[in-house]
């Protein structure tokens, strides 16, 4: 869905739900998908991005602040033109205009980057966070602004990260507020990709059931019925 001329962007094999809701500014990944009745929202004017095989699963809600505390008035950024932004990790983040004077108190403005082979689970809230990859969030987490956490970590249902908190790589937590569990073994760290790519699987076989918008796959279907070669462009 749009909002405000911004538009979500999803790839050929991504899977978005039919009562899923991806609005704004949302960036999808190669076959990553968005389960049944999940939220995307998007519409502050920071961007969410979707890693590869990663999953957002049914009912959680990824979204950003709506507002976030002003920069110094000196920003000479501040309500001009599209800007990009360096976070921690090197990335650019492209921030929407008159959103550039908004920042978190780490700095950077309040955008929600999920990472590859991660896994959001049934229930769960990020807000204006940074999931890196291998992450498997278990069921209704709550992720909050500024929080980070690190790759190759487990989050056991319904942990809470607080604001601005930093989970560290390779290991296990849980809990409200969250605290550490324990290491996680090479099993543990094999089993959050394939969590992940087990998802993936999932969202093709579902996708195939749901027809396309329109009614050009009954030609298609005709052209087959003949024995016909048909070339999409």
């Amino acid at each position: 869905m749009a909002f405000l001329n911004q538009k979500p962007f999803e790839t050929n094999d991504t899977f978005i739900a039919p009562t899923a809701s991806v609005i704004g500014n949302v960036t999808n990944w190669d076959e990553s998908s968005v389960w049944y009745n999940a939220v995307v929202r998007a519409d502050s004017g920071f961007p969410i991005t979707i890693g590869f095989l990663s999953n957002v699963q049914e009912g959680a809600v990824v979204t950003t602040l709506s507002s976030a505390k002003d920069a110094l008035d000196s920003d000479p950024l501040k309500n001009n033109a599209a800007s990009t932004h360096t976070n921690a990790t090197g990335d650019g983040v492209v921030v929407a205009k008159g959103e550039v004077g908004k920042v978190l108190e780490t700095g950077f403005p309040p955008v929600t980057h999920i990472g590859h082979y991660c896994s959001v689970g049934s229930g769960s809230v990020l807000i204006s966070c940074r999931v890196d990859d291998f992450v498997d969030v278990g069921d209704k987490c709550t992720i909050l602004e500024g929080a980070w956490v690190e790759s190759h970590v487990i989050l056991e249902p319904g942990s809470v990260v607080p604001p601005y908190t930093r989970i560290p790589s390779g290991g296990r937590w849980g809990g409200n507020p969250i605290k550490f569990i324990e290491e996680l073994g090479d099993g543990a760290k094999d089993g959050i990709k394939k969590k992940a790519e087990g998802r993936g699987v999932m969202a093709k076989e579902h996708a195939v059931e749901f027809l396309p918008v329109g009614s050009s796959y009954l030609h298609l279907e005709d052209l087959e019925r003949e024995g016909k070669a048909s070339i999409q462009g």
